[in-house]
């Protein structure tokens, strides 16, 4: 499997809101992306970078009564070469990794911009920033890049890393940046409170 910028964002999201099951008796397997159903324009992205990093078109699923939508990958190949790759299957909690093809590269950041675009938040507070990552392997790699952060920890082993300041956020956008729209909508409107100082997000 080629490591391309766009594996590596991926990789990312499926460290964020991905599931990967992989079952040898009965050769079951599952990839799972999981959105908000209102984040149409993301599940889309997320859909060509699939097609894009693996060559298959994912399957769809609403479900209506939870607002939420899903992406899912049910064939074998693909899914085991993400496996070989470093991925760990589920379930992710205390095991989870960025696999070590990614780490020691600018890979690193895309990874992080996947991983934030479904499991981070930008908050309208006096913090404007709040990051969710890999307890260990995310902080080291935003002390690599110069951001200025806070580790706290949340009970249950778990643990939330704080970015906050405009210029962490402007940091983030010019290294990083977004393709979520729920974060590029709130990054708009911070830009109006703080008078259009922020340069545009990523593309």
């Amino acid at each position: 499997m080629k490591i391309t910028k766009e594996l590596a964002e991926f990789i990312g999201i499926l460290l964020g809101d991905g599931c990967v099951y992989l079952r040898e008796v009965n050769k079951w397997t599952r990839l799972k992306v999981t959105f908000n159903s209102n984040e149409i324009s993301y599940i889309k992205f997320v859909k060509k970078l699939i097609e894009k990093t693996l060559g298959i078109t994912p399957y769809f699923r609403k479900k209506k009564k939870e607002n939420c939508s899903e992406l899912l990958i049910f064939k074998r190949g693909p899914i085991i070469k993400l496996i070989n790759l470093g991925l760990k299957l589920s379930p992710k909690r205390n095991n989870a990794v960025i696999p070590a093809p990614l780490l020691n590269s600018k890979l690193e950041l895309d990874v992080l911009r996947g991983y934030f675009d479904t499991d981070g938040s930008v908050v309208l507070t006096n913090n404007n920033g709040i990051l969710y990552p890999m307890q260990k392997q995310f902080p080291e790699i935003l002390s690599k890049y110069g951001f200025r952060f806070g580790v706290y920890d949340c009970g249950n082993g778990e643990k939330r890393i704080q970015i906050n300041g405009k210029e962490q956020l402007k940091k983030w956008i010019k290294l990083i940046g977004f393709h979520n729209e729920r974060h590029i909508k709130k990054i708009k409107i911070l830009e109006g409170i703080a008078g259009g100082g922020f340069s545009k997000p990523k593309a």
